[in-house]
């Protein structure tokens, strides 16, 4: 479909234009609205079913209500693209999750319909209810919405948000958009609830005759906002959860007729007090293939439009990603040892811990979106003896960082912590990159912190956390390595024990995680033009190889560290803190992430603006030469 043929698409530039069109024309821009998504994230892939499956959904928000002085909050923003083209950016969505482009999530720094920034689950209630107390306290007439997904309830903050709004009796819609996946398929009670709400034939016939006459007679409706909640009690017992927290629940609803979500929702705006609507929506809605495989196409890269087929750009032959990797072997692993399992917070897919669920399903738990449950859960678990790999995205990682201190580094638990997508992740942006889990981290006791350089390191790290030693982090990188052969056989790696590279007289080079592979190219190439650099993979930061670091000491009056992380208490850092506590003096420049929080761009961009790229190092360590000769003159 061309610009030309839509017929609708181009006239509305806001939620004002928006508002002009007739109801009976709404499903027909829906129709435009979804077909151009389609197109958009086929060239310039990105969260592709999330956003087709609410797209109704935020056409009658934006219809109904005055934003943006009226705020709607979007729970993780993965199904934020349709609110961002209705609100003036259907024009710059081609830049979407670009260098320098649209974000991929909601942020307020972009626009002003964007209530609060997110990219992380479970936060838009307790949100939500902090913009419309504000507004009730500085007496302000304001709607406020949280759009929240049935993965994202089993958050613990959803649950202290619910709870605590429904304590204030503040003026607050969630809206419940139940499609049971997150990005895989949901899992636990709380899905099992929502699911025999959707699903209870009495209950919802009886509602949706009742709803038809009310419907006809406008004078009625006030009776089914005083019989809605004996009829659910009647009729599904269970249903009382959100109404045991004093919310008002309606539903389920058909969250893909957006002509009745617009007259449900525009009945729920004039209802004061905290409501929930429960919408029932297909992930993927209005495109074959999605709605075929959800998983596959929460954000399936290229593909083209017409026929589905993904588009792969990896050349034949080339590295697995570091979670394929992680995937088979925490499965070998676990054939060979019994002790062990593993566990992921709705990321099975993404971290390839599917790998083995497949294979031993009895020994491997998805919690949901739950980050510090799985940690404690962890530790419960090897409290028994059990040898347990948690698998969590570095950046998700840091809502369980009292866990992590107090249940498992505190009692000195054998809990493997499998950090994926460390350092900086791409176009997922600041909400996604991984760069403060070396800071955050480090001060720990009782925690040994590692990254592999490559595959063969990373195998030979998680057969070594099996053995005993209390908490063990391995963080590594989203993205493929750099051994094709990939397999090697499990070797153990002694403890705080770093590997000398390449020997040299010059200067000394100290990296850490597969960053060190940019380091060694960098250092091939400057080494023809006459240096001698030493290069050392840390292998560990906690704790550190002193030895190592004794002859570097020794040896060398200018060190570069580089690190895909924060600088500012990073590795750097402890080798800074390690050469003053042992009366050394080397002029040390530390690459890495700069402190400030990095934009979205595809990783080689990132890198190169926060200048540890290949080609930044290789300038580094020039400039770094080209010093040392002219002090030495």
């Amino acid at each position: 479909m061309t610009e030309h043929e839509y017929k609708y698409l181009y006239t509305v530039n806001s939620p004002d234009d928006l508002k002009r069109l007739k109801p009976e024309e709404l499903p027909l821009y829906c129709d435009e609205l979804r077909h151009f998504i389609i197109d958009q994230l086929a060239a310039n892939p990105g969260h592709l079913g999330s956003s087709l499956g609410v797209i109704e959904l935020t056409v009658a928000l934006h219809y109904l209500y005055n934003t943006p002085d009226d705020k709607v909050v979007w729970d993780v923003g993965h199904q934020a693209y349709a609110h961002k083209i209705i609100t003036g950016r259907r024009d710059r969505f081609s830049t979407n999750r670009k260098w320098g482009g649209l974000s991929g999530f909601p942020r307020i720094e972009e626009s002003p319909y964007d209530a609060f920034g997110t990219g992380h689950s479970s936060t838009s209630i307790s949100a939500a209810l902090g913009i419309a107390m504000a507004s009730q306290l500085k007496n302000e007439e304001r709607k406020v919405v949280a759009v929240i997904g049935d993965g994202a309830l089993t958050g613990g903050l959803a649950f202290e948000g619910l709870n605590n709004a429904g304590a204030t009796n503040t003026d607050i819609l969630v809206i419940l958009n139940d499609n049971n996946m997150s990005i895989a398929k949901n899992v636990g009670a709380m899905n099992e609830y929502l699911l025999s709400i959707a699903t209870s034939a009495h209950y919802n016939r009886l509602k949706d005759r009742t709803w038809n006459v009310l419907a006809k007679v406008p004078a009625l409706r006030r009776f089914i906002q005083n019989v809605g909640n004996g009829l659910k009690h009647g009729f599904l017992q269970q249903s009382n959860l959100f109404e045991g927290l004093h919310f008002r629940y309606f539903g389920p609803v058909d969250g893909h007729d957006v002509q009745q979500l617009v007259r449900v929702i525009r009945d729920l705006k004039r209802l004061p007090g905290p409501k929930l609507l429960h919408v029932l929506t297909v992930k993927g809605k209005g495109y074959a293939p999605a709605e075929k495989d959800q998983m596959l196409w929460h954000a399936p890269g290229r593909f083209n439009p017409e026929t589905g087929e993904l588009l792969s750009t990896d050349p034949p032959g080339c590295p697995p990603r570091f979670q394929e990797v992680f995937g088979h072997t925490i499965l070998e692993l676990a054939r060979r040892d019994p002790r062990i399992v593993g566990i992921t917070p709705a990321m099975a897919s993404g971290c390839s811990l599917d790998i083995m669920m497949e294979a031993m399903p009895e020994r491997c738990f998805d919690v949901g979106i739950a980050e510090g449950h799985a940690v404690t859960f962890a530790a419960g678990l090897a409290a028994t003896g059990l040898v347990p790999f948690c698998n969590i995205y570095s950046s998700f990682m840091q809502r369980a960082y009292d866990n992590v201190i107090h249940d498992v580094a505190l009692q000195k638990l054998n809990v493997v912590l499998c950090l994926d997508r460390a350092g900086l992740v791409g176009e997922d942006g600041a909400t996604h990159h991984g760069v403060f889990d070396i800071a955050a981290l480090r001060p720990i006791p009782n925690l040994i912190l590692s990254s592999p350089m490559n595959e063969h390191e990373l195998r030979k790290l998680m057969f070594t956390a099996t053995q005993g030693h209390g908490m063990f982090v391995i963080r590594y990188p989203r993205g493929r390595g750099v051994k094709p052969d990939w397999e090697c056989p499990l070797e153990t790696v002694p403890i705080g024990t770093g590997c000398l590279l390449r020997e040299g007289r010059d200067l000394a080079v100290i990296s850490f995680g597969p960053v060190g592979n940019d380091a060694a190219a960098a250092i091939d190439r400057i080494e023809k033009e006459g240096a001698s650099i030493e290069h050392i993979d840390l292998r560990f930061v906690k704790p550190l190889d002193e030895e190592l670091l004794q002859r570097v000491a020794e040896r060398f009056d200018r060190i570069v560290t580089i690190e895909d992380g924060i600088i500012e208490g990073g590795m750097g850092s402890a080798i800074l803190e390690w050469m003053n506590a042992h009366g050394t003096t080397p002029h040390i420049e530390m690459l890495g992430v700069p402190d400030q929080f990095i934009e979205h761009g595809t990783p080689a961009q990132l890198r190169k603006f926060c200048g540890y790229d290949e080609d930044s190092i290789y300038l580094k360590l020039k400039e770094m030469l080209s010093d040392g000769k002219d002090s030495n003159r």
